[in-house]
């Protein structure tokens, strides 16, 4: 069982900010920027194209429905799609707010954003009601 599931399940504790009944969102614990989400399909599996095509499409429309509210939650000019695969053997897409122009880094570490989930998770919710 991955984290993502033990998150999805109540055992271990996540910032979650949105969930179906086949995805759901958390808050990256070791965000790039401010409001890094995970979006994760319950169905555990490894890899993103592993997913049947309705689970995979789910995934992307909830992906768009998320990163068009976190774009307007964190006031920033993009969001950033990433699908990494290799930190945990769960498929998920990263979105990672960004004001960047010019070639699409994978960022580093905000030591500070980990210190406001709470508070970003709450602000996410209220802009996805």
């Amino acid at each position: 069982m991955s984290i993502f599931t033990r998150i999805a399940a109540g055992e271990v504790p996540g910032h979650i900010v949105f969930e179906d009944d086949r995805v759901f969102a958390i808050l990256d614990i070791n965000p790039r920027a401010e409001g890094h989400t995970l979006v994760i399909p319950r169905l555990e599996v490894d890899q993103l194209f592993d997913l049947p095509d309705d689970e995979y499409a789910h995934l992307w429309s909830v992906a768009r429905i998320i990163g068009t509210t976190l774009r307007d939650a964190m006031g920033c000019e993009r969001i950033y799609a990433f699908v990494i695969g290799d930190e945990v053997p769960h498929a998920h897409i990263h979105l990672i707010p960004s004001n960047l122009d010019g070639p699409i880094p994978f960022p580093s570490v905000d030591p500070t954003a980990a210190d406001r989930l709470g508070e970003t998770a709450q602000a996410i919710r209220e802009a996805l009601a």
